[in-house]
């Protein structure tokens, strides 16, 4: 039978009766938390404000104000007096990378390095506690804050690592630089063919300069030996401390494969995770053909986890030059970019989706990128008309959007999409997108204000561990659009910043209906899940540049402190 969600309206607030009949079956017993004397925002349009909150058996039994809630406390009833404080609905990270936030804590992390010898540096320091012959791994290195900003070559690492292979991936995980040794064991010289969607650069001589682009990375990564369970396992739940401690109430993970959610099972059972965890399938392939075959997963643990949605990556990255653009990138005229996914087997695999009831969620970068995924969605939607669908409306994902021609942008919202994007992306390519794509092509870029007063849902991330995944840098990003230290530039498109409203809905509602879970996540209302965010500041009112000071006092779960700040 098919589902038919075309009714929902896209304004919060909107409640099944499910979450109604249980909010009137618990509302006249004591609460099992209460939060009162503070200032609740509650992202629903016909009561945006309150002072208190009540929470009995995981659900919001009241919203309202501290009179109110006093029948709600009972002797058995926890009650935060929040004076000071101030509660949003739980935050989500609608696009992050789940564990390799955790593996960032655990692997050379070059996250933060603004010059190439200071990148050297950290290298050094890695490969003189490495024993000869192993390999030296990182990540997080970003070349555009560099003084001149040129990737690093091979030679610059064969200086510090003479006995070590050595593979670092750029912080947005579509390049990575390797060192000879490396290099050598792959077989890699001038004269190898990269794999389609990939490019091994070479220098003016004709050999390999280090830089391994999108694809090209695989030649090199299959030789590195994998984490072992146990540290597999150390990585998601550093993941989990991490998000839990920043006010990250749910994360929805881009990529994966079936041994992954197997991991992530294990530990649920175990009661080692916390957090809320929308889990994606990288396809095409078998791992996604199983989830086409078997259809969406329900929630499971307590709505914490659930597998639904296949994630496909179109296209590269900007930074990398691996993004598909239109025309030529205007600081490298003889190139456009890489297109990553083979568009048969793409759209073999969307009407598939289309008719099993699963989400797409699709990575476009460039213009040319986005509007071949674009173009890919059309054609499966008019392959499969809704009487064929398991979900007569899909909600398939455009997931960062960064780059799109302005005659584009209707289309979102004609198919019916998502714009899954991520702030702080903005505030940092900034700083090189107009090299890259010059002035004319930057109307398109980064946004934000044009896909909402379309009407297409904007669904706010992170995009962790590209982006240091804090919801404080993402929120202060999509309201002021200026870099951390404020700065702006020509071509920043000031009128693409988001209200912070808007801003507050990006990380709250849209995540939510983005998930199919606006019935019970995203807004503070009777009968929803009870998921909070409890912030020291209130990032509505206070100077723009104070945003980046505010810090999580309590991240709450389904009615259970799973973080409190010391």
């Amino acid at each position: 039978m098919t589902q038919n969600r075309d009714s929902r309206s896209l304004r919060p607030g909107r409640l099944g009766l499910l979450a109604v009949l249980v909010a009137t079956s618990l509302a006249a017993q004591p609460a099992d938390l209460v939060l009162r004397h503070t200032t609740v925002y509650t992202v629903n349009e016909r009561q945006p404000m309150a002072q208190a909150v009540a929470v009995q058996a995981g659900r919001i039994v009241f919203v309202g104000n501290d009179a109110g809630v006093a029948p709600f406390i009972g002797p058995g009833t926890k009650v935060l007096d929040l004076a000071g404080s101030f509660v949003y609905p739980g935050f989500v990270d609608a696009h992050a990378h789940f564990p390799a936030i955790g593996e960032r804590e655990m692997v050379l992390n070059l996250e933060g390095t603004r010059t190439k010898a200071d990148f050297l540096a950290k290298v050094e320091s890695a490969v003189k506690t490495a024993k000869p012959g192993a390999w030296v791994t990182g990540r997080g290195w970003i070349e555009t804050f560099w003084s001149p900003p040129v990737f690093p070559s091979r030679q610059d690492l064969d200086a510090i690592a003479p006995n070590n292979p050595i593979l670092l991936e750029r912080a947005d995980g579509h390049a990575a630089i390797a060192n000879s040794i490396a290099l050598r064991r792959a077989g890699i010289t001038g004269s190898t063919k990269a794999p389609a969607g990939g490019a091994i650069n070479l220098d003016a001589a004709g050999e390999p300069t280090g830089m391994l682009i999108d694809h090209a990375q695989g030649l090199v990564e299959v030789l590195v030996p994998p984490p072992d369970e146990a540290a597999a396992e150390r990585a998601l739940q550093l993941a989990d401390q991490r998000e839990l401690s920043l006010g990250w109430t749910q994360v929805q993970d881009m990529h994966g494969d079936w041994t992954e959610v197997a991991r992530m099972r294990k530990l649920y059972a175990e009661g080692k995770l916390h957090i809320r965890l929308l889990k994606a399938i990288t396809g095409p392939g078998p791992e996604a053909d199983r989830l086409i075959a078997q259809g969406p997963g329900s929630p499971e643990f307590n709505d914490r986890f659930q597998v639904r949605g296949i994630k496909l990556v179109m296209d590269g990255a900007l930074g990398s030059r691996g993004a598909a653009l239109l025309a030529p990138y205007s600081d490298d005229p003889g190139n456009t970019g890489l297109i990553t996914l083979e568009p048969a087997a793409a759209l073999d695999l969307m009407k598939r989706a289309l008719r099993a009831g699963v989400q797409v969620q699709a990575h476009a970068i460039g213009d040319r990128g986005n509007r071949s995924l674009l173009e890919l969605y059309a054609a499966a939607m008019a392959a499969v008309p809704r009487a064929e669908r398991k979900i007569a409306d899909p909600r398939w994902r455009v997931e960062h959007a960064q780059i799109v021609a302005p005659v584009d942008f209707p289309k979102f919202k004609t198919l019916g999409l998502i714009a899954s994007m991520q702030p702080s992306h903005a505030i940092g390519d900034l700083f090189f997108a107009p090299s890259r794509l010059g002035q004319d092509r930057l109307p398109g870029a980064y946004a934000w204000q044009t896909l909402l007063s379309l009407g297409v849902p904007l669904a706010g991330g992170s995009d962790a561990p590209v982006e240091r995944g804090e919801p404080n840098i993402e929120f202060y990003a999509a309201v002021a659009r200026t870099a951390i230290d404020g700065r702006s530039g020509p071509g920043w498109h000031p009128e693409e910043k988001v209200t912070r409203a808007q801003a507050l809905k990006m990380f709250t509602w849209f995540p939510a209906y983005a998930a199919f879970e606006e019935d019970r996540h995203g807004s503070i209302e009777t009968g929803k899940a009870a998921d909070f965010s409890v912030f020291d500041q209130d990032l509505m009112t206070i100077p723009e540049a104070d945003i980046l000071k505010t810090r999580n006092r309590y991240t709450i779960i389904g009615g259970n402190i799973v973080y409190q700040a010391k």
